[in-house]
Order: structure tokens, then C-alpha cells, then sequence
């Protein structure tokens, strides 16, 4: 009799698991891979350094309309030879190009990358020197693209962060 109640209750043990491990697929079947999704907001910003006084944080803001996996060989960084708030926009060109990059001959390789197409809705960039000119958005540009509403700008998925639609 007590051999029965215990063969009884690891039965419906068994019988719950079960029914916890097919729920449990179910939640994760129902759960989205991380990642970039069309129709998604991202956001990419730039700046926001300093301990005491930060520094203004620029950014641009768009709708994901694309999205393209692709490998690409992994080079060395390009050395400037100057702190990267002293870059030029060919400096700045120079390093997008390069980029994913790495800074030693050994890691050299074939990496897996993700880019996104996202399209232009806002934008804060600095518009003088003083008012940073060391990053990607200056002038209401992204690198050389001018910033325009609904324009397409190709940039790679890692350099941006989810956002809230119409925020």
C-alpha cells in the first residue's frame, strides 16, 4: 500500500513536470529572440562623459525598416595618431569604414555582423566645437549622411539601443 502511494505520487509528479516543461515551451516559443526587429524604434547615442559635469548626449532616433546579416573580415583599427576629439570627419569616415576592427594581428578574422536600416525621425546633434565635435552626429549629419525625417541611414545593430516609439 505505501509502495503504491509512492509510485502514485511520483506519477503525478512526473505527470506535472511534464505539463510545466509543455507550458514552459509554449512561454518561450511565445517569447521573441533579443535583437533588432522591423518596426522596432532604436536609438543611437553619442556622448553624456564627465564625473561631475556631463557632457550633452546627442543622438538619432528612427524606426527599423531593414534589417541584413552579413560577415565581414575584421582588420586592424586604423591608428590615427590623435586623441579622437581632435578627429577630422575623414579621421571619423576613416574608422566607421573600418569598422568592426580589432587592435591585435592575432584576433584578425571573419565576423558576423548585423546592420540595420533605420529611418530618420529625430535627431540632437552638436552644431560648433565647444559643443563636441569628437563623435559620428555633428551638424546634423551621421558621418557624411545629412539627417533628414524618413531618410535611411545604414548603421551597424550593435551601436544602438532600443527605444520607445514616438518618445
Amino acid at each position: 500500500m505505501v509502495a503504491t502511494r509512492a509510485f502514485q505520487a511520483y506519477v503525478a509528479m512526473l505527470l506535472s513536470a511534464s505539463a510545466l516543461a509543455v507550458e514552459t515551451a509554449a512561454v518561450v516559443d511565445a517569447v521573441p529572440p533579443p535583437g533588432p526587429r522591423i518596426g522596432g524604434c532604436a536609438i543611437f547615442r553619442e556622448g553624456g562623459a564627465g564625473w561631475l559635469l556631463k557632457a550633452p548626449t546627442y543622438w538619432l532616433k528612427g524606426s527599423i525598416v531593414g534589417i541584413s546579416r552579413e560577415r565581414r573580415m575584421a582588420n586592424l583599427c586604423p591608428q590615427i595618431g590623435k586623441p579622437a576629439s581632435a578627429y577630422t570627419q575623414a579621421d571619423r569616415l576613416r574608422v566607421a569604414a573600418a569598422t568592426p576592427c580589432v587592435l591585435k594581428a592575432a584576433e584578425i578574422g571573419e565576423v558576423s555582423v548585423i546592420r540595420v536600416q533605420l529611418a530618420v525621425e529625430a535627431w540632437e546633434t552638436p552644431w560648433s566645437s565647444q559643443h563636441g565635435a569628437g563623435g559620428w552626429l555633428f551638424r546634423g549629419q551621421f558621418l557624411d549622411q545629412t539627417l533628414r525625417k524618413g531618410e535611411i541611414v545604414d548603421i551597424d545593430a550593435n551601436w544602438l539601443e532600443p527605444c520607445e516609439a514616438g518618445s
